[in-house]
């Protein structure tokens, strides 16, 4: 509303507060236009805006009436925000396209690229048809597109904020949340600590229902022994709570030019996809963190080409090696070498990260119906390896050694791998042996030395992920049995419940 002079009595207009050039003035026929006097009013000059009536001499010290005119309210902020007074704000919060977003065909999971440019500057997501394009401003390829099909809303993939193009305004609403939860999943510190308690069922945006933590990953090619290992991964407990809060090492300052921090990235952003109770869909592409493990492993790892799945991990541990005489030696001749330093026991002390089983050869002859025997072992059998007594000789190809290995510390988490597959000059050979292991209650005192015996706390372990390899050693798959609550075995994207035996 327009003040009114309280002098006038009439209701005439105080002012108009508009423009500062004479032009705004003038009438259609290009003559000044005559402005109502009243008390308190003075004519606009030619060069500046109209005085404001209580700052004129017409009103003396109250105008003619006496009385001073009051000053117009101004307008809060609040009005002008979020009124009828700020057109850009209420496009914002009133986008008329937000019902052609489809989210059955949006997917995350792949490299932040431009689908047409291939630059990861700067990225947009297309709401409506799912691909990305770069930039927002006007000739970019996300404005082309918008133009070209229709399509109108974008989200932003880094700044997460949602924008509607070709209009080039940005999109406020509180219905997109899941969207960008997506996208980045965050989790509360109670969320958790919660997670191994419960076994709730989520229902994705497709309707296909699943379990948090147990979600398909992907084949992307002859990828299933790096899906069956971050399956694995990702049911150790402290190992996924570290990566479920970015905060633990999203500020870890790393050297320039270290590329191996961006695998820490991935496999944080692959955990909580992992474990997000708000999926659209009840699998997981692993194409990101994949990627980054071809590219921090110089092409050793291939997403197009299998690998063995027990090389994924790398470690060392406590060795006793002694070198031995050459046999053909003679007999005094191998006694006084053994007197040399050269000959004695040493013994190297370092940390592993997993222990390699050696199994038994499997024999070549078959029974009496024309079958191969398929022998078993007891997994305390290929474990005496570790007890700091029995020896074993490897050969090299200049000299011969004896080790034995010997544990003084066991992990809160252990890793078996069993050597399976052997290779030589010509092919890679697979041992069919089963091993007989229990479930629960695996105790492993006794593979420790004396000394630390009675130190050491905690020497039982439960079975908590099994990764299995089916077919020929050239052409099989790897596949996972899981334990959350029951147990899961997982295919790729295919998932069964199992019955432990």
């Amino acid at each position: 509303p327009l003040p009114r002079s309280r002098a006038g009595g009439g209701g005439a207009p105080a002012g108009l507060f508009l423009g500062t050039e004479p032009e705004l003035g003038r009438a259609a026929s290009g003559r000044r236009e005559r402005r109502p006097s009243s008390p308190g009013f003075r004519e606009a000059p030619r060069s500046g805006i109209a005085k404001r009536p209580w700052l004129t001499d017409g009103g003396g010290a109250g105008g003619a009436g006496g009385r001073r005119p009051r000053r117009p309210r101004s307008r809060s902020r609040s009005a002008v925000k979020y009124g009828r007074f700020d057109p850009e704000d209420r496009r914002s919060r009133h986008c008329p396209y937000l019902d052609t977003i489809n989210k059955s065909v949006l997917d995350f999971d792949f490299e932040k690229l431009c689908s047409i440019s291939l630059s990861h500057i700067n990225v947009y997501a297309c709401l409506v048809c799912g691909k990305y394009f770069q930039g927002r401003g006007l000739k970019s390829h996300a404005y082309i597109h918008s133009v070209q099909f229709s399509h109108h809303v974008f989200l932003n993939l880094h700044t997460l904020k949602f924008y509607c193009l070709p209009d080039n305004y940005e999109i406020i609403d509180s219905s997109l949340e899941d969207i960008t939860y997506v996208l980045k999943p965050t989790f509360a510190k109670q969320h958790i600590s919660n997670l191994d308690r419960q076994a709730k069922l989520s229902r994705a945006y497709d309707g296909t229902t699943y379990l948090p933590g147990i979600v398909g990953l992907n084949n992307i090619k002859a990828n299933d022994y790096a899906n069956a290992v971050l399956q694995a991964l990702s049911n150790v407990p402290p190992l996924r709570n570290y990566f479920l809060e970015e905060e633990n090492y999203k500020h870890i300052r790393r050297p320039p030019g270290d590329i191996m921090f961006l695998l820490v990235q991935r496999f944080g952003e692959l955990m909580r996809k992992l474990w997000n109770p708000r999926n659209f869909k009840a699998h997981v592409s692993p194409h990101e963190m994949l990627q980054a493990v071809v590219l921090c492993s110089k092409k050793n790892f291939q997403i197009t080409k299998q690998a063995i799945v027990t090389e994924v991990f790398q470690g060392s541990m406590r060795i006793f090696t002694k070198k031995l005489p050459h046999p053909d030696l003679p007999a005094e001749e191998k006694e006084q070498l053994l007197q040399n330093d050269e000959y004695q026991e040493k013994m190297v002390e370092s940390t592993f990260m997993y222990l390699t089983l050696d199994l038994p050869t499997a024999p070549l002859y078959k029974d009496e119906k024309e079958q191969l025997i398929i022998p078993q072992v007891p997994l305390f059998n290929i474990l005496a390896k570790f007890n700091g007594i029995m020896e074993k000789e490897y050969k090299t190809y200049k000299e011969n050694f004896l080790k034995r290995f010997q544990l003084t510390k066991l992990p809160p988490y252990l890793i078996f791998c069993i050597k399976r597959f052997t290779k030589n000059n010509f092919f890679v050979e697979k041992n069919p042996t089963i091993v007989n292991f229990p479930i629960t209650n695996v105790d492993l005192r006794e593979y420790l030395c004396e000394e630390v015996q009675a130190v050491h706390k905690n020497t039982v372990y439960d079975l908590i992920a099994n990764i299995v390899h089916d077919g020929k050693p050239t052409e099989g798959a790897y596949r996972i049995h899981v334990l959350h609550h029951i147990w899961k075995r997982r295919d790729g994207q295919d998932e069964s419940p199992q019955q432990g035996t």
